[in-house]
């Protein structure tokens, strides 16, 4: 396996992207997974959200990413997202060294992450932001997009207010600018949104914004909602729980075979 760091900004040591890639079998490409964790915004909960993940889609044979963006007073928008986007182009131009099939590169993308990949997927024609992450905006483009438990509304309602004041500050008309539900159109790629209805920190009301938003504009998505399980449930199994049990539930669990399904019919 080809576990390494790539760096992504110059002006951001924390920023890189983590590659777990498993050697090829002969000329065989697999899909590719781009990793996103959360955080608010203020920090990057790889330990649970991050490695873990990449290793979880391995089985289903994707190659892991993991992505490290720029948080706290870094993290205004766009910043984080042309940082998205230059793991993606960096994927995508390296993909015959790493057994990645360019045209099947999907993210996964958790609680702030689950913004930030739900941006990737929604914005990825963002011309000026392409450009400042060096590229073009075909090359950024996701084929598909999972956002899990995400942040997606500014919306005092529905959204969590410090995910939005880390990535957009208290200026409202920023705040609305990064709002994803209003920002969803016919060139959102497809998404399969994973949430529990009882989701305390970000409300499952994010999830159904944007997939009445894909609706209106005829974007194909699945969305799938768990009953019960606390904000930042992971994997939803022993890797991930740190012993605490209402983290670790078979059945939630089962969101990742279901997502690594819905990625492979695309």
């Amino acid at each position: 396996m080809r576990v390494e760091k790539i760096p992504l900004d110059p002006s951001d040591p924390a920023c890189y992207l983590e590659t777990y890639v498993s050697d090829p079998v002969g000329d065989s490409l697999r899909p590719a997974m781009l990793v996103i964790p959360g955080g608010g915004y203020c920090s990057v909960c790889s330990d649970r959200e991050g490695e873990p993940v990449a290793l979880a889609f391995l089985p289903y044979g994707f190659q892991g990413f993991v992505l490290h963006y720029s948080v706290r007073e870094k993290a205004r928008f766009p910043r984080p997202l042309v940082q998205a986007m230059r793991a993606m182009a960096w994927i995508r131009e390296h993909a015959a060294e790493v057994a990645v099939d360019p045209e099947r590169i999907f993210a996964v993308g958790f609680s702030a992450g689950g913004h930030l990949c739900a941006a990737l997927g929604t914005l990825w024609h963002l011309a000026d932001a392409a450009a400042e992450a060096g590229t073009v905006p075909e090359r950024v483009r996701p084929r598909g997009v999972i956002p899990v438990y995400p942040v997606i509304s500014s919306d005092e309602t529905v959204g969590h207010m410090g995910t939005f004041d880390n990535l957009a500050g208290a200026d409202p008309e920023e705040r609305e600018k990064w709002s994803l539900e209003k920002r969803a159109d016919e060139r959102a790629v497809p998404m399969c949104l994973i949430h529990t209805a009882d989701d305390a920190a970000a409300s499952v009301r994010n999830s159904l914004v944007l997939a009445w938003a894909l609706s209106v504009h005829g974007v194909p998505f699945e969305m799938h909602v768990y009953q019960s399980a606390p904000h930042g449930m992971a994997l939803c199994n022993a890797v991930t729980s740190r012993g605490r049990p209402a983290h670790d539930d078979p059945h939630n669990a089962t969101w990742v075979a279901m997502a690594a399904e819905w990625a492979k019919k695309l």
